[in-house]
């Protein structure tokens, strides 16, 4: 984007500079030294942040799982319907509050991914289970490699360092 004195110019709308102004088409029209010298500088758009791994740029989400605790280092439990003095209320359950970290949430989407593409032929597989009639070889093909893609991929995020290292390993899946 073009800007002036640290402040944006929108394209296609008229400006002024030291009391002159200057048509819409200006910026489109103008050489790169016109511009210069009024002082006009180009800054190329930051780079978007991709929200599914940051919270804003260089602010990375959690990899790993939290389990949560107050301000003063007490455990937090999940709250479940139950009764305070006979009333209803909302208690602590026997469950620990965990926040789930980036490699939970993307193990989760690869099951997910694997379980729907199964989907699809389960019923061949309870067949042969209720009633021994063969599975196609190439249905059991595709199951197979479906399953070591989940595989594959589900290690592979387990064993991820760092944001980057998982953006690399979730940007190479191979679902076929």
């Amino acid at each position: 984007m073009y800007k002036l004195n640290g402040k944006p110019l929108t394209l296609d709308r008229p400006f002024t500079v030291d009391g002159t102004q200057y048509p819409s088409n200006w910026l489109r029209m103008a050489s790169e030294a016109d511009k210069a010298a009024l002082g006009i500088t180009w800054e190329a758009d930051p780079a978007p942040v991709d929200f599914r791994f940051y919270w804003s740029e260089g602010n990375p989400k959690a990899l790993e799982d939290k389990e949560e605790s107050d301000e003063d280092g007490n455990p937090l439990y999940v709250k479940v319907l139950g009764e305070v003095d006979g009333e209803p209320a909302m208690v602590d359950s026997d469950e620990r509050l965990v926040t789930k970290g980036l490699k939970s949430q993307w193990i989760a989407q690869v099951k997910a991914t694997a379980g729907s593409m199964l989907a699809a032929t389960d019923w061949m597989v309870i067949r042969k289970a209720e009633r021994d009639v063969p599975i196609d070889a190439d249905v059991a093909a595709k199951r197979a490699a479906i399953l070591a893609e989940a595989n594959r991929l589900e290690a592979a995020i387990s064993a991820c360092a760092d944001v980057d290292a998982l953006i690399t390993v979730v940007s190479a899946q191979n679902w076929e």
